[in-house]
């Protein structure tokens, strides 16, 4: 039952079993005036037909937008089965899994959620524990300060193409543990971090180097020249990856002569729903020499006494209820409901499946940005390949144009205006395989009145 109520007699009888004579009395400590008498704020409570009535009145009201939005969340088609499947009771109610005997389902699915990111990505472990996306990147930075053992610096090289999301976020968490972003400029005719640019950085002391791709304007980076410069320097390389990209671009256990020493990024694409913005999870991979640092859940196969397969937690006493002292981060969630409806889309698709959702995303945004281009006025900014975002410039401010497109029932993608106002009028569009072609030359049609 979701909640069990409790009779006065049922209160009494507790109180007097712990020798208090009231609710009040029990919470004592707590000072009046920290305390909440009432919450005017909440209307009055509603029995389940006027709920019902309510949600049925504001789902009707609610517009269906033809969304172009993404800017790392992202509309994909979920296959039914998925959350028919994680919305049962033992995957939907699911708690961490600290004993094993009573949760072998949850640990095997944890596991095979963990085997196919490492495949994923081509690198051998991968945790399943992370929040989000930003949450992931910060994990990643601080483990990749513990593991450089050729490094003493808590620097650390970041693009500035990276989601600015991301970059808050990471900031956020790691700058009181003193370690210190160095921000990248990108090329300004191809929206990407040219490796030239780091030779400014050699012989200078950095724990890690960041590398998105793609990039937060879509855009392909040259991921083998970065990975293999900041090995040459011994620095660590951390990759922020979309995982649906993976499908069809080398993974970041191949960048480069040795391959990356971590990748992470947000779950969210592989069957979570957009949901108002959550909730996702975040992944992170690595080598194995760098198992030892890495934080959260690690599910392990093993065999009994009899030789029969189960599931485990490993190397988990840093972060849980022993030897609490000697964790490596404070992340003590499992994300079990997103990773099993991760698994579950993987599963579905599998290889080939997962391969033509990212094709037909490549292929939907390569015709969207044609279409859009042949408007007056618009044009792309970059000129690298792209994966399924791509930064159009337009004759008008991106905040007008996106309101004529929503008055038109569309989302038209997202104002690069904040977060890189040396852009001009730019918006960042993206196209999934939720698209097919009529949606985009509706957006076309649409766009060339408003701009």
């Amino acid at each position: 039952m979701p909640f069990i109520p409790h009779t006065l007699d049922d209160v009494r009888a507790m109180l007097a079993a712990i020798g208090t004579p009231s609710i009040e009395t029990l919470f004592d400590e707590i000072p009046p005036a920290l305390r909440i008498a009432d919450l005017p704020a909440l209307p009055e409570a509603l029995n389940e037909r006027q709920i019902a009535r309510l949600m049925t009145e504001r789902a009707a009201a609610d517009p269906h937008w033809l969304g172009f939005l993404g800017a790392g969340a992202y509309e994909h088609h979920i296959p039914a089965a998925v959350w028919e499947i994680a919305g049962r009771g033992e995957f939907y109610s699911a708690y961490t899994p600290y004993q094993p005997e009573a949760s072998q389902g949850t640990l095997q699915v944890l596991y095979e959620y963990q085997s196919m990111m490492a495949g994923l990505t081509g690198l051998a472990v991968s945790n399943a524990s992370l929040y989000d996306g930003g949450s992931a990147l910060a994990e990643a930075l601080l483990m990749a300060v513990r593991a450089n053992r050729k490094s003493k610096s808590k620097r650390i090289l970041i693009p500035r193409t990276l989601h600015p999301g991301y970059r808050r976020v990471a900031h956020a968490i790691i700058h009181n543990q003193g370690l210190e972003l160095v921000e990248l400029p990108y090329d300004p005719t191809g929206g990407h971090t040219p490796v030239e640019g780091l030779a400014a950085y050699a012989g200078q002391d950095f724990a890690a180097l960041v590398i998105a791709q793609p990039n937060f304007f879509g855009v392909l980076e040259e991921v083998d020249a970065l990975t293999d410069w900041a090995h040459q320097h011994n620095v660590l390389v951390v990759a922020v990856v979309n995982p649906t990209a993976l499908a069809i671009l080398k993974p970041p256990g191949e960048w480069g002569a040795t391959g990356a020493d971590m990748a992470c990024g947000d779950g969210q694409p592989l069957g979570s729903p957009l949901s108002s913005g959550g909730p996702y999870f975040g992944f992170l991979c690595c080598r194995q020499e760098l198992v030892r640092q890495m934080p959260g859940r690690l599910v392990g196969r093993t065999v009994d006494l009899d030789s029969k397969p189960g599931f485990t937690l490993t190397l988990q006493a840093r972060e849980q209820h022993i030897r609490r002292s000697k964790a490596t981060s404070n992340i003590c969630t499992n994300q079990g409901l997103m990773v099993t409806a991760a698994t579950l889309y993987l599963s579905l698709l599998g290889p080939q499946g997962l391969e033509q959702v990212a094709t037909a995303c490549h292929a939907n945004t390569r015709s969207l940005v044609e279409q859009l281009s042949r408007i007056p006025g618009v044009h792309r900014v970059f000129n690298r390949p792209a994966f399924h975002e791509t930064v159009l410039q337009l004759p008008r401010p991106a905040g007008e144009v996106l309101g004529g497109l929503l008055a038109q029932g569309i989302l038209g993608g997202f104002d690069l205006r904040d977060d890189y106002p040396e852009l001009g009028h730019a918006l960042l569009v993206c196209a999934t395989e939720t698209k097919d072609e009529a949606d985009l030359q509706r957006y076309a049609e649409t766009l060339a009145t408003v701009v």
